[in-house]
Protein backbone atom coordinates (compact mmCIF):
# COMPACT_ATOMS: atom_id res chain seq x y z
CA UNK A 1 0.00 0.00 0.00
CA UNK A 2 1.50 3.35 -1.08
CA UNK A 3 1.07 5.89 1.45
CA UNK A 4 1.40 10.06 0.28
CA UNK A 5 4.28 12.59 1.81
CA UNK A 6 0.85 13.83 3.31
CA UNK A 7 0.20 10.90 5.12
CA UNK A 8 3.51 10.17 6.57
CA UNK A 9 3.68 13.69 7.90
CA UNK A 10 0.24 13.13 9.60
CA UNK A 11 1.64 10.43 11.07
CA UNK A 12 4.37 11.67 12.67
CA UNK A 13 2.41 14.24 14.04
CA UNK A 14 0.04 11.57 15.89
CA UNK A 15 2.90 9.69 17.52
CA UNK A 16 4.86 13.08 18.52
CA UNK A 17 1.33 13.94 20.77
CA UNK A 18 0.26 10.37 21.83
CA UNK A 19 4.21 10.04 23.00
CA UNK A 20 4.05 13.11 24.50
CA UNK A 21 0.93 11.98 26.29
CA UNK A 22 3.33 8.54 27.46
CA UNK A 23 5.77 10.90 28.74
CA UNK A 24 2.70 12.57 31.20
CA UNK A 25 2.03 9.15 32.04
CA UNK A 26 5.59 8.53 33.38
CA UNK A 27 5.65 11.99 35.15
CA UNK A 28 2.94 10.75 36.62
CA UNK A 29 4.28 7.10 37.75
CA UNK A 30 7.66 9.51 39.01
CA UNK A 31 9.60 8.04 35.71
CA UNK A 32 12.02 10.61 34.91
CA UNK A 33 14.11 9.36 32.72
CA UNK A 34 11.93 7.35 30.51
CA UNK A 35 10.28 10.62 30.46
CA UNK A 36 12.84 12.21 28.97
CA UNK A 37 13.39 9.38 26.60
CA UNK A 38 9.53 9.77 25.28
CA UNK A 39 9.89 14.14 25.36
CA UNK A 40 12.91 13.46 23.12
CA UNK A 41 10.79 10.93 20.71
CA UNK A 42 7.84 13.51 20.90
CA UNK A 43 10.27 16.13 19.74
CA UNK A 44 12.30 13.48 16.71
CA UNK A 45 8.62 12.89 15.45
CA UNK A 46 7.53 15.98 15.22
CA UNK A 47 10.84 17.73 13.86
CA UNK A 48 10.46 14.53 11.31
CA UNK A 49 7.28 15.58 9.92
CA UNK A 50 8.79 19.14 9.68
CA UNK A 51 12.16 17.99 7.41
CA UNK A 52 9.58 15.78 5.41
CA UNK A 53 7.35 18.71 4.77
CA UNK A 54 10.14 20.40 3.42
CA UNK A 55 11.52 17.77 1.40
CA UNK A 56 14.39 17.16 3.81
CA UNK A 57 15.65 13.57 4.51
CA UNK A 58 18.05 12.67 6.97
CA UNK A 59 18.79 9.13 7.92
CA UNK A 60 19.91 9.19 11.81
CA UNK A 61 18.82 10.78 14.60
CA UNK A 62 21.74 12.83 14.54
CA UNK A 63 21.16 14.11 11.08
CA UNK A 64 17.49 15.54 12.09
CA UNK A 65 19.06 17.62 14.79
CA UNK A 66 21.86 18.79 12.17
CA UNK A 67 19.21 19.90 9.79
CA UNK A 68 16.80 21.11 12.20
CA UNK A 69 19.10 23.46 13.02
CA UNK A 70 20.62 24.17 9.97
CA UNK A 71 17.26 24.84 8.27
CA UNK A 72 14.99 26.30 10.82
CA UNK A 73 17.00 27.26 13.80
CA UNK A 74 19.69 29.09 12.37
CA UNK A 75 16.91 31.02 9.77
CA UNK A 76 14.91 32.09 12.58
CA UNK A 77 12.11 29.94 11.10
CA UNK A 78 11.57 28.50 15.18
CA UNK A 79 12.73 30.23 18.23
CA UNK A 80 16.83 29.65 19.21
CA UNK A 81 15.17 27.98 22.49
CA UNK A 82 13.33 25.30 20.62
CA UNK A 83 16.62 24.61 19.20
CA UNK A 84 18.63 24.01 22.56
CA UNK A 85 15.27 22.26 23.77
CA UNK A 86 15.21 19.77 20.94
CA UNK A 87 19.64 19.47 21.25
CA UNK A 88 19.36 19.19 25.53
CA UNK A 89 16.83 16.42 25.12
CA UNK A 90 19.20 14.93 22.39
CA UNK A 91 21.69 14.30 25.23
CA UNK A 92 19.77 13.52 27.82
CA UNK A 93 18.01 11.02 26.22
CA UNK A 94 21.38 9.44 25.41
CA UNK A 95 22.79 9.54 28.72
CA UNK A 96 19.50 8.72 30.52
CA UNK A 97 19.36 5.44 28.06
CA UNK A 98 23.06 4.33 27.98
CA UNK A 99 24.77 6.35 30.46
CA UNK A 100 25.30 4.59 34.01
CA UNK A 101 24.40 6.26 37.49
CA UNK A 102 22.43 9.02 35.17
CA UNK A 103 19.11 10.14 37.46
CA UNK A 104 16.51 12.74 36.31
CA UNK A 105 14.29 14.31 38.91
CA UNK A 106 11.23 15.87 39.19
CA UNK A 107 12.57 19.57 39.43
CA UNK A 108 14.60 18.92 35.97
CA UNK A 109 11.74 17.04 33.69
CA UNK A 110 8.41 18.67 34.72
CA UNK A 111 9.29 21.60 33.33
CA UNK A 112 10.37 19.64 29.61
CA UNK A 113 6.67 18.45 29.33
CA UNK A 114 5.44 21.95 28.75
CA UNK A 115 7.96 23.06 26.22
CA UNK A 116 8.16 19.74 24.58
CA UNK A 117 4.17 20.34 23.96
CA UNK A 118 5.24 24.16 22.92
CA UNK A 119 7.69 22.52 20.16
CA UNK A 120 5.13 20.27 18.99
CA UNK A 121 2.16 23.07 18.64
CA UNK A 122 4.75 25.94 16.79
CA UNK A 123 5.61 22.92 14.16
CA UNK A 124 2.23 21.98 14.02
CA UNK A 125 1.40 25.56 12.95
CA UNK A 126 4.32 25.23 10.27
CA UNK A 127 2.97 22.25 8.79
CA UNK A 128 -0.32 23.52 7.83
Amino acid sequence: MSKSVDDLIKYRMERAFETLADARILADNNSWNSCINRLYYASFYCINALLIKNNIRTHTHNGCKSKFHAEFVKTGIIDKNFGKLYSDLFDWRQEGDYADFVVFDQTTVVPLIELTENLIKEIEKLLK
